[in-house]
């Protein structure tokens, strides 16, 4: 990232304050911290095993699987979804380095707003790439606890990514061009690559794996999943 140029953090913040208006998983605080929080690296190193415990007790699943699968897919929303929504609708890319997560629960916050100009030479997506799934979510998935394929973790990473998509498309539909073809790029890329495939003009997407939420008790098959033939949408 060294080669990126820093923008002002009040660019930072701006942006940031911007997306979040869009939901929980656009939400990524800074400045004051309300509550105790922990640097999220040990969060992974713990593979977010707070999060899983209470994730399987409430769906009542003897699949510790099915548990770490969610809560892994929720962290990618939360990752990628203020990333995307900074980048296109503000150029910026907010610095995840000192991320924090809530002791007690699964939100986000970094101590202060920095960041650089999002790329135009053509890196961006690899920037993107490197920012989220290996910087982040591979050392989450390292930590696990819990078995689950890399495949279905890299699936995951591909629907929360369309996800955010969509609901940047439907805040802000005049940068639609944008939003495709840094979605589409994105999924293109590396352990992403073939995993999910947009579908339709509003970003519907349909994966190619499963996050396993059919399988808990009383659960049902997400609209994006592989396993269903109608129309994708996905609800986290």
């Amino acid at each position: 990232m060294t080669s990126l140029r820093p923008v002002p953090s009040v660019s930072v913040a701006r942006a940031l304050t911007d997306v979040a208006g869009l939901g929980s998983f656009f939400s990524l605080t800074t400045g004051d911290a309300d509550g105790e929080w922990r640097p999220v690296s040990d969060a992974y190193a713990a593979g977010l095993g707070h999060l899983v415990s209470a994730r399987a007790a409430r769906y009542g699943t003897p699949e510790p699987r099915i548990a770490a699968s969610i809560v892994q897919l929720g962290h990618a929303a939360r990752l990628w979804s203020p990333i995307l929504g900074c980048v296109i609708v503000h150029g910026v890319i907010p610095d995840l380095g000192g991320l924090q997560q809530r002791v007690d629960g699964p939100e986000l916050r970094l101590p202060a707003p920095r960041g650089w100009e999002a790329p135009r030479d053509g890196t961006l997506t690899q920037v993107l790439y490197r920012l989220v799934m290996e910087d982040h979510l591979a050392p989450l998935s390292a930590g696990l606890r819990v078995k689950v394929a890399p495949r279905l973790l890299h699936g995951n990473a591909a629907s929360a990514l369309a996800e955010a998509a969509r609901d940047l498309l439907r805040a802000w539909p005049e940068l639609g061009p944008s939003i495709t073809r840094l979605a589409t790029d994105l999924l293109r890329t590396r352990k992403l690559r073939g995993l999910g495939e947009f579908t339709g003009p509003r970003l519907e997407f349909r994966r190619r794996s499963c996050c396993l939420n059919y399988r808990v008790p009383e659960g049902r098959k997400c609209g994006d999943c592989s396993l269903d033939r109608k129309a994708p949408g996905h609800s986290i």
